[in-house]
């Protein structure tokens, strides 16, 4: 072999390892940033702690291999492994949150309808005394647009938006009422406050709100009972400059119709 060859076949393994070498990184980067995610997701800790601790023991040996020549394949592989164990980590994380969520919602279910049994009970003066003073239970206020009940922030954990358990003794309240007014229709309208990303806050606003209408279908309110609206930063309903303003400003606001499902004006 001339020299020029053999030249020419060392600098063609250099790119070729160049090119290997450039994926493995890309593949590591990768794993880094999967890992990174999951690990600082509270419910995955709580929920997958095993399958988090293996793609962090996969993640470091990746890692440690990729300081060493020649061992991009194996970074490949450790790291592949790691973005895996990631990937099972939250698959398994949604799934245990599915499960606590349907069981919140099964025990909800039952007190709600032993609640409708116990009004059903009543006569109908006492059901129209009962359902005023639901009325009165559900802080709802009357306004231009119709009665409206307003969940506020603290029902939320900030930047979500999965409701607190906290909030499940007003949402049953207001499944109750809803019941038992069957022409009744709500209009569930999504707020934030002014600061961070106007379309971020758009789109939060609206999934707010949007839970809020899952688990009224999930306990038996009829879909078309129900509208879902976002309006993110729009509409404030105090200064966005204080701390307690922009509280005030993150809710959501439940619209009633009147008794014959006529809703008020819209925004």
């Amino acid at each position: 072999m001339s020299l020029y060859t053999y030249l020419g076949a060392t600098a063609l393994l250099l790119v070729l390892g160049g090119c290997a070498s450039q994926e493995s990184e890309q593949i590591l980067a990768d794993s880094e940033a999967q890992f990174q995610k999951v690990k600082e997701n509270p419910d995955v800790l709580r929920s997958a702690p095993k399958d988090v601790i293996r793609a962090g023991e996969s993640l470091a040996r990746a890692q440690r291999l990729s300081s060493y020549w020649g061992s991009s394949d194996d970074v490949a592989h450790f790291a592949y492994l790691s973005q895996r164990y990631s990937e099972i980590a939250a698959q398994h994380s949604e799934l245990k949150l599915n499960q606590e969520r349907a069981a919140r919602l099964d025990l909800e279910r039952e007190r709600l309808q032993l609640a409708l049994r116990e009004a059903k009970l009543l006569s109908v003066q006492q059901q129209g005394k009962w359902l005023e003073e639901q009325m009165v239970s559900l802080a709802a206020a009357e306004t231009d647009r119709g009665l409206v009940m307003t969940l506020g922030d603290v029902l939320f954990d900030a930047g979500r938006a999965e409701l607190k358990t906290s909030a499940n003794r007003t949402v049953l309240k207001l499944v109750q009422f809803l019941q038992i007014n069957p022409r009744r229709v709500v209009r569930i309208e999504g707020y934030s406050d002014g600061r961070g990303d106007a379309k971020e806050n758009l789109d939060l606003s609206r999934a707010r709100a949007q839970t809020v209408a899952d688990v009224l279908i999930d306990l038996g309110i009829d879909p078309k009972r129900i509208t879902v609206e976002g309006h993110g930063e729009a509409f404030p309903v105090a200064d966005n400059a204080s701390s307690r303003g922009r509280a005030k400003n993150r809710r959501v606001e439940i619209v009633f119709s009147d008794e014959q499902g006529k809703l008020g004006a819209d925004r």
